[in-house]
């Protein structure tokens, strides 16, 4: 402020001090009355009455010609000083233009840019500061502004994440519940006829609400990335529970697996066990045989069925998303399960590997890093 003010305090005394010298250059310059008077007394005083004219008119002419030169001196010096008084006065409006630019029109242009910026949704960045400015307060107003939307979106992801992990969380506790139901109704439909039609009704509507879960978790499962997994040093003795939880209709055969620490997280692992038990479920229907080793620094699991297996050009393609294999087209699903379970696994930095077994049957090798 204090710099705009000297600016336009310059500019005004350049302007009044040209006014002032325009004005004394025009008043009007008399003869020297001094040298006249001492002509004519001279003359007066000459013998000669008629040279008295001549000395006279001499007088005047040389009166006449300082006159001129006093005043083309006159019109000389105004004409460098407006010459000057143009060019500082000029160089002085240069540099209150820029002034105002740099700290009126810049800060106003940045304010543009960041509105714009904000306006597309980019909040990753930094509103710069002048604090010798007086817009300096103004333009951390903004800042402010800008960090205040990007922790809202950020808040709003976070609680995305969460309800997709409990809509996943929820599907998945369902599912296993539902499954139970439809087994014990089937068993109980083939003890009892004389219920088989109330049965089929409770069937029906277990397969609905399965479907309706599937939905549910599929949606919930779109960007699976986000779950989040923690893994945990336990014990390979809750491998068992997990396992047991998992085959509901106790198609596993007895299984052994050696004592160690592995890195897990509970909750997931139940999730990739009752994938591929369900799958072998739905695509066998055979019993399940489990065994359990060590290779180098990891715990394998592998669960295999007795069932057609899989075609080999089709096993790279089984852990994609939303793939179904062709034996697939007669079953209910969405191709998520072995996906799911992979990713789980990845996220355990474990791995899942599938493979057809030599006498027939297929087999999930589940891989988990020891402690």
């Amino acid at each position: 402020m204090k710099k705009t003010l000297l600016a336009v305090f310059l500019m005004l005394a350049l302007g009044f001090g040209g006014i002032f010298l325009i004005l004394g250059n025009n008043a009007p310059q008399g003869p020297d009355m001094l040298a006249l008077n001492q002509a004519v007394m001279d003359a007066a005083q000459n013998d000669d009455e008629m040279d008295t004219p001549r000395l006279i008119r001499e007088a005047l002419t040389r009166e006449a010609e300082k006159m001129a030169v006093a005043q083309n001196n006159k019109d000389r010096d105004l004409r460098i000083f407006l010459c000057c008084y143009i060019g500082v006065f000029a160089i002085a409006g240069g540099l209150l233009i820029l002034h105002l630019d740099r700290t009126i029109l810049r800060p106003f242009r940045k304010l543009e840019s960041f509105a714009s910026r904000v306006a597309q949704g980019d909040l990753n960045f930094t509103l710069e500061m002048d604090r010798h400015n007086r817009f300096g307060a103004f333009s951390e107003s903004f800042d402010l502004m800008r960090e205040q939307l990007a922790a809202a979106r950020e808040n709003e992801r976070l609680a995305n994440i969460s309800k997709k992990e409990l809509v996943a969380s929820l599907s998945h506790d369902v599912k296993t519940p539902v499954a139970s139901i439809k087994a014990v109704a089937e068993l109980m439909a083939a003890k009892s006829p004389d219920t088989a039609g109330q049965l089929e009704v409770i069937l029906a509507k277990a397969d609905q609400i399965d479907l309706l879960i599937t939905n549910m978790f599929h949606a919930a499962l779109e960007e699976l990335e986000q779950l989040r997994v923690m893994p945990e040093e336990l014990p390979s003795t809750v491998l068992y529970e997990l396992i047991q939880s998992a085959d509901y209709a106790r198609k596993a055969e007895p299984f052994h697996i050696p004592e160690c620490i592995v890195r897990m997280d509970r909750a997931r692992l139940q999730q990739v066990f009752d994938n591929i038990v369900g799958n072998s479920y739905k695509y066998a229907g055979t019993d399940i045989e489990l065994r359990a080793g060590f290779e180098e620094r990891v715990l394998v699991i592998e669960l295999s069925d007795f069932g057609p297996g899989v075609p080999d050009d089709e096993l790279p393609l089984l852990l994609n998303k939303f793939y179904r294999g062709k034996n697939a087209s007669d079953k209910s699903g969405y191709g998520l399960g072995l996906y799911i379970a992979e990713t789980l696994l990845t996220h355990m930095s474990g791995e899942l590997r599938c493979e057809n077994r030599t006498e027939g049957g297929f087999t999930v090798r589940v891989m988990l890093g020891l402690a």
